[in-house]
């Protein structure tokens, strides 16, 4: 198993060198040559638990470490760190099922592949007889900067630097990283939205000059975002899982077909399940669901990716994005071009927009996409607390929403699952205001207190913690002023 780059074929590189370089030279995503085939059967009546199963799944695409040793790894990364054995749970409320993914040490789904990360990392450097200390680089639209940060605290060898947009992310995710401990790491808030940061990352990742500068002091780069291939491979994992615990729970037989319904903002957790149904995991669809920021909507349904449009803060705020960097990913696979998609991705840079023919998806029809306003989720949330007493958060009420119209449209009789990939106390405060529960605005805690009392949910235990820790990191800057911010923080460092 190699790894090429999703604008350049031609580029053939081990697991190792992927994961710890993140993104390409070129600009491209690293993604697999293949999928490995799985025997889902097989599988589901080994009756693994999650560490096992992940080891199953995993090893294909990463022939240079043992499979005791990946083993090894992977009860490193989930042991201790999420409350339950299981893992992830499937929550049935009503007629839906949830994939509750956020019960980790950041209250959000990204907990289950970046506590897998720095382990992987370390292998690499291990396999590469690297040296070199690797600066993480990542952005954040709220949980990927909290759930990393906790992930690569005080790991050796590593420099972390989340950059995340200072006033697009909720109060509880501000809190969460600027609260967060570890000698390594580092935090910058930029006057800006996420695709600005985003943007910025990925510049300067190409930045020849900073690269020169990382190398002289025996530095380089890497990513803890979903455009590392390490980042995502973890994410296929839980798609095998739920799919297994609905066979357990009598809501389907093995081999039948499964929706899932997925909140999608960088098409990150999305593609995961894309490369499952690869994989053999029998996927009816993969519902694309975007809050009022619908570009993704709009691409599939008409071929036109389009940014010059109005972006919308909203309640979710992890899902307000423009640019879909795992998009390319789906592109490279769909289109098996990789000239192609490096003329697409030069007119998004040049022009803001691409286009292609929506035909290359149906052949295999597996996704389907729709979007959800913000009054439209907060009845959801409303209705899924009064009927089933069973609160969502606002990323997990889109989802939710989109799959109503889904079955609308299509009558699709086929089981779903939605993935649920944030506790509702991570937005308490807008979860108050959907269920008119009242709260003290110049308190940030006031609005978790008062939904635990209200709901008699216990506040989870990650957030317990931070409620007492003083604020660490309180670096801002404009945009274009991050490079010299980043050069600032390794300066100190080194």
């Amino acid at each position: 198993m190699l790894y090429t780059s999703s604008r350049n074929s031609g580029l053939k590189i081990p697991f190792s060198k992927a994961v710890l370089k993140g993104i390409s030279d070129d600009g491209g995503l690293f993604v697999p040559e293949s999928f490995p085939k799985l025997d889902v059967e097989a599988l589901f009546e080994k009756k693994w638990n999650y560490v096992k199963l992940c080891t199953e799944v995993m090893k294909g695409y990463l022939p240079q470490i043992e499979d005791e040793k990946l083993e090894e790894i992977l009860y490193k990364s989930y042991s201790g760190k999420f409350a339950g054995e299981d893992i992830v749970k499937t929550v049935k409320a009503g007629d839906v099922a949830f994939l509750e993914l956020f019960h980790g040490p950041t209250m959000a789904f990204k907990d289950m592949a970046l506590s897998v990360l720095p382990y992987l990392i370390a292998e690499a450097r291990s396999i590469e007889k690297s040296s070199v200390k690797t600066v993480i680089l990542a952005a954040t639209s709220g949980d990927t900067g909290k759930a990393a940060l906790e992930a690569f605290r005080d790991v050796g060898g590593t420099e972390v630097i989340v950059v995340f947009p200072e006033h697009g992310v909720s109060q509880i995710q501000k809190i969460q990283m600027k609260t967060q401990q570890g000698d390594n790491l580092h935090v910058i808030g930029i006057d800006g939205n996420f695709d600005d940061a985003q943007n910025a990352v990925k510049r300067i990742f190409k930045d020849q000059n900073l690269t020169a500068y990382l190398r002289n002091k025996n530095m380089s780069f890497s990513s803890a975002n979903s455009i590392n291939i390490g980042r995502l491979l973890p994410q296929t994992v839980y798609y095998f899982y739920a799919y297994f615990q609905m066979i357990d729970n009598g809501c389907i037989k093995p081999g039948d077909k499964l929706n899932f319904c997925v909140p999608t903002g960088n098409f990150g957790d999305i593609l995961a399940g894309y490369y499952a149904q690869k994989m053999g995991l029998p996927v009816n669809r993969l519902i694309c669901a975007s809050n009022e920021n619908k570009i993704l909507t709009d691409f599939f349904r008409t071929g036109v990716y389009d940014i010059n449009r109005m972006f919308f803060k909203t309640k979710s705020p992890s899902m307000d994005i423009l640019v879909s960097s795992n998009l390319e990913r789906l592109l490279f696979h769909v289109l098996g071009s990789d000239q192609a998609v490096l003329e697409l991705m030069d007119s998004l840079y040049r022009t803001g927009r691409f286009e292609i023919d929506t035909g290359v998806f149906e052949e295999s029809d597996i996704f389907y996409a729709g979007f959800c306003g913000e009054e439209e989720s907060f009845d959801g949330i409303r209705h899924m607390h009064g009927s089933h007493g069973y609160i969502m958060d606002t990323h997990t009420a889109v989802a939710y929403g989109v799959y109503g119209k889904y079955l609308k449209e299509t009558g699709d009789c086929h089981k779903t699952i939605i993935l649920s990939t944030a506790s509702p106390f991570k937005f308490s405060d807008s979860i108050c205001d959907c269920l008119g529960i009242g709260y003290d605005t110049c308190d940030i805690f006031s609005s978790v207190r008062n939904l635990a009392e209200t709901t008699h949910m216990p506040i989870p235990v990650p957030l317990v913690k931070i409620m007492d820790l003083p604020l660490l990191h309180d670096s801002c800057c404009k945009v274009e002023d991050l490079t010299d911010s980043i050069i600032n923080v390794l300066e100190v460092r080194k």
